[in-house]
């Protein structure tokens, strides 16, 4: 865990920034990660989950697993998405919550927030929408949510328990957490927290 590791965390967000704008430019690029129809298919994805929605949502799709495995979200509960990207999780989720639910989707960057806007408008879904923000201070009240997701944003986040902070905050009591992400199960060297090439790949 990086919270007590000095770091530039403007740097890091800036170079995480980039990457993910490269994403969404180039979604067939090289990247250290699966994008597209190939990270949905790796990760476990229906085809149902993902049939007809905006092709650009999922091409530039780089969840990291499936925070969908433990179900979907039930018709009209409320969801955020942490680290909601180009949108096609949070698009999953307003299917699945229907008109009388809600999904919001947070991100820091703009190129992303764009996408995922163009994406949802494009799919005529009216329950989502998208925010600019960070993990760590969540732009949603207290206990709005039903439940949260992430895919593959928490390991980028150098203030991991910040993060889990805000989740609990913005939960309602009894609600649920779906996060798929990257772990590691023995402690990552100091050097190593310290590296920002090493965080974005």
């Amino acid at each position: 865990m990086a919270d007590d590791v000095t770091m530039d965390v403007d740097r890091l967000r800036k170079e995480i920034q980039d990457k993910y704008v490269e994403v969404v430019e180039s979604p067939d690029a090289d990247f250290h990660f699966h994008t597209g129809k190939r990270a949905t298919a790796n990760a476990g994805y229906l085809d149902d989950w993902i049939e007809g929605l905006p092709e650009s949502s999922v091409t530039s799709f780089a969840g990291v697993a499936n925070p969908f495995h433990w179900g979907l979200p039930q018709p009209g509960e409320h969801v955020v998405d942490v680290g909601s990207g180009a949108g096609m999780d949070c698009l999953v989720a307003a299917r699945a919550v229907g008109a009388e639910g809600r999904v919001v989707g947070v991100d820091m960057t703009p190129a992303m927030l764009e996408r995922a806007g163009a994406s949802a408008a494009e799919a005529g879904l009216a329950n989502v929408e998208f925010r600019e923000g960070l993990a760590e201070s969540l732009p949603i009240p207290n206990g709005w949510a039903d439940v949260v997701i992430s895919n593959g944003l928490i390991n980028l986040v150098p203030d991991k328990v910040g993060a889990y902070r805000e989740i609990a905050r913005v939960l309602r009591p009894g609600g649920r957490v779906q996060v798929a992400d990257i772990c590691v199960e023995r402690p990552v060297p100091e050097a190593a927290l310290k590296d920002i090439d090493l965080w974005t790949g």
